[in-house]
Parts: structure tokens; sequence; C-alpha cells
């Protein structure tokens, strides 16, 4: 059976989304992650922060500037009304070409949510929620009838769809019944917490996402492995590549290489998000990530 392409790509700004002051970086850095091949790029959605850009307008400006490069918001905030998100999605995917992704979590954060304006939500609400986004997106896209659809949280009246096709889905779950939506549903999975492939956090989680994929007819390689994290890319091999607690910190070319293709052969791993730790400028770890990690991933992988 051929490999499943994986996917390569860049992690912007912080946890909390990107500074407002850092707004030409992160267009640089979008402009040569297009430009150097990279399949997708990503933005946290943390709106109630007022030194961060918007993440939605943020991926418009980003998908403007460039040409190839798939943009994702990892993980739309639960502040953003559904039905209004369905449009500006299929928008933005018929402005660009079908180049986004819908990402989407419980949330995390509900003291700052709920200043926001929005229903507090006990986590099993959050999840609820989260699942019928993630079908109201879908129902309100790709054309058809009008859409009806009362749900717990959500309520449309004849809502005519959009014609654009509804995005891959890629979800940011932590807990087990968020995991089981994941699994039900959904395209990508992103570990939170930058969990990697060795991470027990990822050993225990992915199982229970595989089980819900297969309770319903999936194949539980439908929903691909998605890896955030950071790490230095160094000129001279490190004698640890994983610090005490079993984390990744990086290490040569050939380091990142062994590591990262053994972790799409060994445990199926679906793609990786980088997010540099270098104390070069953002342009040469980016240029050294694009240009010598990926292609020697892409080059082993594709060797097996």
């Amino acid at each position: 059976m051929p490999q499943p392409k994986v996917l390569f790509g860049l992690g912007t700004g912080a946890w909390n989304g990107a500074p407002v002051a850092d707004a030409g970086q992160l267009l640089e850095s979008a402009v040569q992650a297009d430009r150097e091949g990279l399949d997708v790029l990503t933005i946290a959605d943390h709106p109630y922060f007022g030194d961060r850009l918007d993440a939605y307008a943020t991926l418009g400006v980003v998908l403007g500037q460039t040409s190839s490069i798939v943009a994702a918001v990892t993980v739309t905030n639960p502040s953003r009304p559904v039905p209004l998100l369905a449009r500006t999605l299929t928008s933005l995917s018929a402005l660009s070409g079908g180049r986004v992704i819908f990402g989407i979590g419980a949330g995390g954060l509900w003291d700052q949510i709920a200043n926001f304006g929005v229903p507090r939500r006990s986590p099993g609400e959050a999840v609820r929620e989260m699942e019928e986004a993630i079908n109201l997106v879908r129902l309100l896209s790709g054309g058809g009838k009008p859409v009806t659809f009362d749900g717990e949280f959500y309520k449309v009246s004849g809502i005519e769809p959009a014609p654009s096709p509804a995005p891959p889905v890629w979800t940011g779950s932590g807990g087990p019944k968020s995991l089981a939506v994941t699994g039900r549903l959904a395209d990508g999975w992103v570990p939170p917490r930058a969990a990697d492939w060795l991470s027990p956090a990822y050993l225990q989680a992915r199982p229970l996402i595989d089980q819900a994929a297969a309770s319903v007819g999936r194949e539980p390689a439908q929903v691909a492995s998605i890896f955030n994290f950071g790490g230095r890319i160094t000129r001279d091999p490190l004698l640890a590549t994983r610090d005490s607690d079993g984390r990744w910190v990086g290490g040569t070319v050939a380091q990142w290489a062994e590591e990262l293709t053994g972790a799409v052969l060994e445990h199926g791993a679906g793609g990786f998000l980088y997010r540099s730790t270098d104390d070069t400028s953002p342009a040469v770890a980016l240029g050294r990530w694009a240009n010598e990690v990926v292609p020697a991933v892409r080059e082993a992988v594709a060797k097996g």
C-alpha cells in the first residue's frame, strides 16, 4: 500500500496567537513557507487577548499573499458563532482555491471565553457543541437544499448552503469524549500541548480515536495525526535529542530526518508543524526546515 502524503508545515505565533507587533514577520514567514514548498500554515485563535492578531483576519491576508500553501486556525475559538463561521470558511475556500482547513476544539480557557459574553460550557457541553459545529459547517457547505438545524446549541432555519465544499476538519482534542468526536468526524488531529509521537499523552489518546473511527465504519488512518512541536536545527550533532522529560529538542538535519522518518514509518505520523526554538533569525530557521529537513524526510519516507 502506498504511503499517504505526509504534510510539512509551519506553526506561526505562540500558543495564544500571533502578536500584533509581529504582523510583518508573520506575513514574511508565510510567504517564505509558501515559496519554499511547505504544505500548511497554522495560527492559534485567542481573540480575548488584545495584543494578538485576529486569527481569521490573519488567515485571509495570508491566503491572499500566497499561492499554494493551505492555512488553518488551530483551533477555532468557541466564541465564534458557527453559522457565520461556516460562511467565513466557505468564502476563504472560494477565494483561495480550497486552501483552508477548519480547525476546532472544545475550548480550553473558558474564563476568557465567557468574558466575551459567550455562555460558559461544562466540559461535556463543550464537546457536544464542538460536534454540532462540525456537522453544521458541513451542512452549510457544498450547495443543496436550505438547511434547518435544531441542535442543542445551534439553531438555523432555511439557510441556503454555500456552493463551496466543506473544508477538511482538524481537531485539537484531548479528553476521551472529544477524542471520540475526532474519530467519528475529523480528518486530522493535532495533539494538544505539543505532544509528539513518543509522548504518553499521544500513545494513550490515539487508540481512542481509532476505536471511535472503527465504531462508525471508518478506517482509523482517515484521521491523520499532525504534530505541532518545536526544536532547534543544529550544525553539530546533539548527544541527546530529547530532554529529561522525553520532549524532542532537536539536532542536526540528519538527526531530525531519522526521528521524523521513524515517526512516519513506525508511528503513523501524518504531518509535522514546525515551531523554531533556534536563536537564529526566523527566515534562517524556516529555510533550514523547508530546504534541508523536509526534503530529507520526504526522501527517506519514499524509500520506506
